[in-house]
């Protein structure tokens, strides 16, 4: 089946591309700037406090990490869905209770969090060095501060403010907690641990949390702080839920290796895994950086019925996160031994760890932005059991491994795991949305339109839950689409916004189908 784009389609989508490199080119700066920022503040720690000691904070902030992204509760990523399709219906109400809902949500959990945490470490513990003991208390105050601070990052970027978002929690942080060590270590020459470069990273998230509060306030629409808030709990946490085992378990896998380095008492491994990972993600900026634009905009193309639209921004960001992971990751590769070298001589037994995930993150890189495809057209359940079932497969490997090859059993498993995974959703994306996936999506670009419209045996059913929050979102899609669009979509039987909710002979029978 095919479908012709018009000259007005033709436009809009050149329009919307321009916005989308430069938003992308923007983040990618931003990101840029903050990874050279990065690299100098782990430098600075791991001279400063060592190698052991830089592990003891690596380690912490692995586990805060984890535990911040748990009390987000999924919203730090719903709310690029949520504000998006509210914003479009003017339903300002909805749009204030649901932010006002995620805040509050987020504080509360993070707080319990800390709490059971912090008693956990002081008197349930006895086995934890007095020094890591001292770090963990510290960093569980990083927990509600920390999932407040990404939850209104990601309000300033569904508001459009990619900058204001970006540059608090990347680059203002990192760079305020490279000069507060510096000036406490080799200035003042005070002794500095891992302790008290967690209490600096504290006061650097506090104010990165100031300043992007102070850009969603002038972002947020002027008559919203004037209007009252409309709440629909039930909707929100159905969304959110699967979102919160997405929220956990990708940080998780990121860090597994550093976690169970450090969980059997090798605090210097971690460390070195931890500087190797970093570096690793080098690679991977130009993909954070798309997705810091591709999320609203897929949610937006979904809430609009806009499927070619979709596969078209699909193909162009999946050949730009390519094209730019590879272009960095060819050098980091080349110069892997000198840039581990300068964090002192024990970080060289990193040198094939790091090679091994950066030819991984190239891979994945290629795969495009699967997890937000996913989670931004309603099928976040479905992304949470792949994310879940590949963390599994990352903690039997990282077991298996690490005890026998150390770094490099650690860096092949989170690489095997993180490759199935994406593969895994590379074949959903395909199956069930119909989009072709990755890299994939530029040879399908405009030869065919995406045959997204399967049958309900071939799609599977989905769980009831799914079909709840695809109705609601197809709700918003049927009151925002103009009425004269309806030619430039072609939709056959499953529809877009439900997949899999009519049966073949529904379809045979609905004056929208297309004809085969």
């Amino acid at each position: 089946m095919t479908a012709e784009i018009t000259a007005a389609d033709r436009g809009a989508a050149g329009s919307g591309a321009v916005g989308l490199a430069r938003g992308s080119a923007v983040a990618l700066v931003i990101f840029i700037a903050s990874a050279a920022l990065a690299y100098c503040t782990q430098l600075a720690i791991a001279r400063i406090v060592g190698a052991v000691g830089y592990g003891r904070y690596a380690y912490v902030v692995a586990w805060m990490t984890v535990l911040a992204y748990s009390s987000a509760l999924g919203f730090e990523v719903s709310l690029l869905r949520f504000i998006p399709a509210y914003r479009a219906q003017q339903r300002l109400g909805l749009m204030r209770g649901v932010i006002r809902y995620a805040q509050r949500t987020a504080v509360l959990a993070g707080v319990v969090i800390a709490l059971l945490g912090a008693s956990f470490v002081t008197i349930g513990s006895a086995r934890l060095a007095p020094e890591l003991r001292r770090t963990f208390i510290v960093g569980f105050a990083l927990v509600p501060i920390w999932a407040l601070a990404w939850i209104r990052c990601s309000i300033a970027r569904a508001f459009g403010g990619v900058i204001s978002a970006l540059a608090p929690e990347r680059i203002v942080r990192d760079a305020l907690l490279l000069c507060l060590l510096v000036f406490a270590g080799p200035v003042l020459g005070w002794r500095v641990g891992a302790p008290e470069t967690m209490g600096a990273t504290l006061i650097c998230v506090i104010v990165a949390l100031c300043l992007v509060s102070i850009a969603v306030r002038r972002l947020q629409p002027p008559a919203l702080a004037r209007i009252a808030p409309v709440n629909a709990t039930s909707t929100w946490l159905m969304a959110a839920g699967p979102l919160v085992l997405i929220g956990t378990v990708e940080p998780l896998m990121n860090r597994l290796g550093v976690i169970l380095l450090g969980w059997v008492g090798d605090l210097k491994g971690a460390g070195v895994y931890s500087v190797v990972f970093n570096i690793a993600f080098l690679a991977l900026l130009p993909r954070t950086a798309v997705n810091v634009v591709f999320a609203p905009k897929a949610a937006e193309l979904f809430a609009h019925d806009d499927r070619i639209g979709l596969q078209a921004l699909t193909a162009r960001t999946s050949l730009w996160m390519m094209a730019g992971s590879a272009g960095i990751a060819l050098p980091l590769w080349v110069l892997a031994w000198p840039l581990l070298s300068w964090f002192g001589p024990g970080f060289v037994t990193g040198v094939d760890a790091l090679r091994i995930l950066l030819l991984g993150q190239v891979v994945i890189a290629s795969s495009g932005s699967q997890l937000y495809l996913m989670t931004m057209t309603g099928h976040e359940r479905s992304a949470a059991l792949l994310v879940s079932l590949s963390a599994a497969a990352n903690v039997l490997l990282g077991l298996t491994l690490t005890g026998t090859l150390g770094l490099v059993g650690a860096a092949l498993a989170t690489t095997v795991a993180f490759l199935g995974w994406n593969l895994a959703m590379g074949l959903f994306v395909w199956r069930r949305l119909g989009l072709a996936p990755g890299v994939f999506a530029g040879f399908c670009q405009g030869h065919r339109t995406p045959t997204t419209h399967m049958s309900s045996e071939r799609r599977g059913r989905p769980t009831r839950g799914t079909l709840k929050v695809n109705a609601w979102f197809s709700q918003l899609a049927s009151r925002s689409r103009p009425a004269s669009s309806s030619s430039r979509y072609v939709e056959t039987s499953g529809g877009f916004d439900i997949p899999a909710c009519r049966s073949p002979s529904d379809a045979r029978q609905s004056p929208r189908s297309g004809r085969r």
